[in-house]
């Protein structure tokens, strides 16, 4: 699926009368959310110079995206006001942006909405949808609009949509990575992303607290009859290792590295929430599906859930009797 001239120039027409344009991500962002939120918003800046654009996420970035320009400017929602086009980043639903409740009129027509997200789960909520759920990321997505409407990038756009194409991609190595994301990648490169800070700072760096945080991980690590490989982390685990939440990305890849296993599913406990985050390697499991029952989504090979609740550990013995 890709998306279609018609609707590129809908966007487009959205985007000229619009007073202002917020483009919004969902909470916890990872480098999709990130990287896609701060590239749409520059290109949108450097197309319509004057028109007022905000980056908006209830979370603040993690600091391993800190060497992405404008990333200091996401922040929380400001007071809305008639006119506001609402760009909507990387979000599958509305809830997953955390102001489905306190702010619905983000989501009820108030406002001229526009979703660009590679979620087959999506809800399609807003007015105007690019959902492909055969890209590797939502930034893919941000590069075949500005493809579509001859829009150019500099290198800082290209640096920031590249951090989101190598995070979902796990640096190219996931088996998402296909042929169109090759050249997609070539096309930010050729426009000057710098891919080198982004591999230094995605995939050489790391904290002390990150890395005794997946220590943990590791360690709880249990394998069941099922054929999932499966760790928990509690929230005083995170206090322990004085790690933050988004912490935890990247975390799962290591789980799922368990040779054998069917699916490798994290557990993590935060403010009376418990976090699901699914991986499988393999063709015939669909771990979205899996965390559809517990109202989550995402990918066949890649999902999460959330349950209101606290994490408890079970143990279990038995007695062998020794060898005759």
């Amino acid at each position: 699926m890709a998306i279609s001239f018609q609707d590129a120039r809908k966007a487009q027409t959205i985007f000229e009368k619009a007073q202002r344009i917020l483009c919004m991500c969902h909470r916890n962002p990872d480098g999709d959310a990130v990287g896609s939120s701060l590239g749409m918003g520059m290109l949108l800046e450097k197309m319509y110079p004057g028109k007022p654009v905000f980056f908006l996420c209830e979370d603040p970035a993690p600091d391993t995206f800190s060497i992405l320009p404008n990333v200091q400017r996401m922040q929380g929602l400001p007071e809305l006001k008639g006119g506001d086009t609402i760009v909507f980043l990387d979000c599958a639903e509305p809830k997953q942006t955390g102001l489905h409740e306190t702010h619905p009129q983000l989501f009820d027509k108030t406002y001229l909405t526009i979703n660009i997200d590679h979620h087959p789960t999506n809800t399609r909520f807003a007015d105007l949808n690019f959902i492909v759920p055969d890209a590797a990321s939502s930034c893919e997505i941000v590069v075949e609009l500005a493809d579509i409407l001859g829009w150019k990038m500099n290198s800082d756009i290209a640096t920031c949509l590249l951090t989101g194409m190598y995070t979902d991609t796990g640096g190219l190595l996931h088996s998402n990575t296909t042929a169109k994301v090759y050249r997609t990648v070539a096309g930010l490169l050729r426009a000057g992303a710098r891919r080198q800070a982004i591999v230094a700072a995605v995939f050489r760096t790391a904290k002390l607290s990150t890395l005794r945080l997946w220590g943990r991980v590791l360690e709880h690590i249990t394998l069941t009859k099922e054929g999932g490989a499966i760790s928990a982390i509690t929230q005083g685990d995170f206090r322990a290792t004085g790690a933050e939440y988004s912490e935890l990305t990247g975390a799962i890849d290591y789980v799922n590295a368990v040779p054998g296993m069917r699916f490798s599913l994290i557990l993590s406990e935060r403010d009376g929430i418990v976090k699901g985050s699914l991986r499988t390697l393999r063709d015939d499991v669909d771990v979205a599906k899996m965390a559809s029952k517990f109202s989550g989504g995402g990918h066949r090979k890649a999902a999460g859930f959330s349950v209101p609740g606290t994490l408890q550990p079970e143990v279990r013995w038995k007695v062998v009797e020794p060898s005759k």
